[in-house]
């Protein structure tokens, strides 16, 4: 029976003592950026659909109006002036939505460049400061 191998009681417990202290630390460290981190993903988010928007005005001529809305970057518009070269498969997988589950509001042409694209952010309300602050396609940090 002495030659068996295996942890003793009081060594799983040093382990679990150890993790318990690490754990500690770490997690409110990383819960305390998930705010942070939903911004970052929202700018990540609207740089992507940037990019299909000017794929889609690069097929297309003109960026979607706001009656259609992002939904012209997933399926070809059929109502009013139907873009001619709109790509087979669409410039999108499907509308997104930002970090904090709400619609990006989208408008073409935009007050303050060609179109103007918002996300709410945490509030879902236009306007609000720090982390409840919009973020903006014309305001996005470099």
């Amino acid at each position: 029976m002495r030659d068996q191998r295996g942890f003793t009681f009081v060594e799983i417990m040093v382990v679990v003592a150890i993790l318990a202290v690490l754990a500690a630390i770490v997690v409110p460290r990383i819960m305390g950026r998930t705010d942070e981190a939903k911004i970052t993903a929202a700018k990540v988010q609207m740089r992507n659909i940037e990019g299909a928007l000017k794929l889609y005005k690069l097929d297309t001529g003109k960026y979607p109006p706001t009656e259609y809305g992002l939904e012209a970057l997933v399926t070809k518009p059929t109502t009013g002036k139907v873009p001619k070269n709109w790509r087979k498969g669409g410039y999108l997988q499907g509308v997104p939505k930002d970090p904090w589950g709400t619609p990006f509001v989208y408008l073409s042409p935009g007050v303050h460049d060609d179109y103007d694209l918002v996300s709410n952010a945490r509030d879902g309300e236009p306007g609000g400061e720090g982390e409840d602050a919009d973020i903006q396609s014309w305001n996005l940090e470099q």
